[in-house]
């Protein structure tokens, strides 16, 4: 099974349209992030702009991994996705509040979809990279993925191998994307 390039670049522009608002952009990037994670075999779309009880979070894209083979094996069973479709790179401050959210509700696992990246220095630990490092020891993994990471994609096949390696990545090097 392969993704729709043309929908994929046609939500993309969607992203870009700077005649949209902010939300009809975001929703653009959101509703791309769920048709990449659905097409995952035995990934489901469960939420989307779900907030909790207390009217305090919101949850752009919560999706249940079933971890088939061909999908997200050895992935956890429920993973967060927050979408931001900035025009600069995201900052520590949002990146700590995804982290949070996963703390919050038990979630081991988030993806934060940023377009134009996040803040700081891998290498360095700076600014947002910082806090992706600060999760690590209490078993939380957030990776990111940006523009350059959807346009690549091809199949399905290619967002669970670039999870796993961006996880891995993380992991191995105690928190440098």
């Amino acid at each position: 099974m392969s993704y729709d390039t043309q929908r994929i670049q046609a939500l993309l522009a969607e992203c870009d349209d700077r005649g949209a608002t902010n939300a009809v952009r975001g929703r653009a990037l959101e509703t791309l992030v769920a048709e990449l994670f659905g097409a995952i075999p035995g990934v489901t779309v469960a939420a989307r702009n779900s907030v909790d009880v207390f009217e305090s979070q919101e949850i752009d894209v919560g999706v249940s991994n079933d971890a088939v083979p061909g999908g997200l094996e050895g992935f956890e069973r429920l993973i967060f996705v927050e979408c931001k479709n900035w025009n600069k790179p995201v900052g520590s401050l949002e990146v700590a509040w995804l982290d949070t959210k996963l703390r919050l509700r038990g979630v081991d696992f988030g993806v934060l979809v940023a377009l134009r990246s996040i803040t700081g220095k891998s290498h360095a630990l700076t600014s947002a990279q910082f806090i992706l490092a600060s999760a690590l020891p209490f078993k939380r993994f957030i990776v990111v993925l940006t523009r350059a990471d959807i346009q690549a994609l091809r199949q399905p096949k290619d967002l669970v191998a670039l999870l796993q390696e961006k996880r891995l990545r993380l992991v191995m090097s105690g928190g440098a994307l």
